[in-house]
């Protein structure tokens, strides 16, 4: 399939989409929508299968790339759903201990994508683990659509604390230097958002990709430093970023905020329309920097 930009496609449309990928609405109500778009012989269809992702993009780090090795992985998680599975990434030359970094996928569970940017730090000389948050729904299935439904039927308190359950599992192994970041992308950012609240001081660095923010309440208790990536045209997500802001500064957190004019939600996710090779590169460079910064 032709790759296309976000540019090849009306704002309005691009947020109906944003709308239906966050379960706001389904399908039916997205065809039915991006039915006056639909021109020149192009089907409302069409233009849906146009959007979704195609993971054939996404592979910038192969599984077999000869700078990392991987594992299928099991956490245990008693206050969660029992145990999450999930990718672990090392450098295959690593000497001594690693810094961990946790990546934390979509609401879609571990896609190709997700499993990608786990491969991308192991290849920046950090032990990376992305843990599937479907795990107990029988873990990402293959597909974002089927991904989308599980997503919605996944306690999501017991899958929040899975997810911390991973962050003390890497923090804690004996090939780790204790030191621990967190990137998260969309729903995953929400969730780095999250355990900047959780782990207070046991977090290292934090960098969630258009996450929602945590409440004001829970602000006080963020230790880590956080560099924090945003959409322009992210109104969803962006509403909430002055208050957040707001109470970063009145706990003298330490925080940085770039804001990437014109970009959609989802810009780093280089399957879709939606992804901006310039700003993914920038964030992801940035992300690096960050990690290596605080995390070495």
């Amino acid at each position: 399939m032709e790759r296309k930009k976000a540019s090849d496609f009306p704002q309005e449309l691009l947020n109906l989409f944003d709308l239906y990928v966050h379960g706001d609405i389904d399908r039916r109500a997205f065809l039915e929508g991006a039915q006056k778009f639909a021109v020149g012989g192009v089907t409302a269809t069409a233009i849906w299968e146009s959007l979704r992702p195609n993971y054939a993009w996404a592979q910038q780090v192969p599984m077999n790339d000869p700078r990392i090795t991987t594992e299928r992985v099991t956490v245990p998680s008693p206050e969660g759903n029992g145990s999450i599975k999930g990718l672990l990434v090392r450098p295959a030359k690593a000497t001594g201990k690693l810094p961990g970094v946790l990546v934390i996928h979509e609401n879609r569970g571990l896609n190709p994508y997700i499993e990608d940017v786990a491969r991308r730090l192991g290849a920046a000389n950090f032990m990376a683990f992305a843990p599937d948050g479907l795990t107990s729904a029988g873990g990402y299935p293959g597909d974002d659509e089927k991904g989308g439904a599980l997503f919605r039927n996944v306690d999501r308190q017991k899958m929040a604390e899975d997810f911390v359950a991973a962050a003390r599992w890497l923090k804690g192994r004996e090939d780790c230097t204790g030191k621990l970041g967190a990137v998260g992308f969309c729903f995953g950012g929400g969730i780095v958002n999250m355990l900047a609240t959780r782990l207070g001081a046991d977090l290292n660095a934090a960098v969630p990709f258009y996450g929602g923010q945590p409440p004001a309440a829970e602000v006080p208790k963020i230790k880590a430093p956080l560099l924090l990536h945003y959409a322009g045209n992210d109104k969803r997500v962006n509403d909430g970023w002055p208050p957040y802001e707001e109470a970063l500064k009145a706990n003298n957190a330490t925080y940085t905020m770039h804001m990437y004019e014109g970009t959609n939600h989802g810009f780093h996710n280089d399957t879709t329309p939606r992804y901006d090779e310039a700003a993914a590169k920038l964030a992801w460079q940035r992300t690096l920097d960050f990690f290596n910064k605080y995390l070495r």
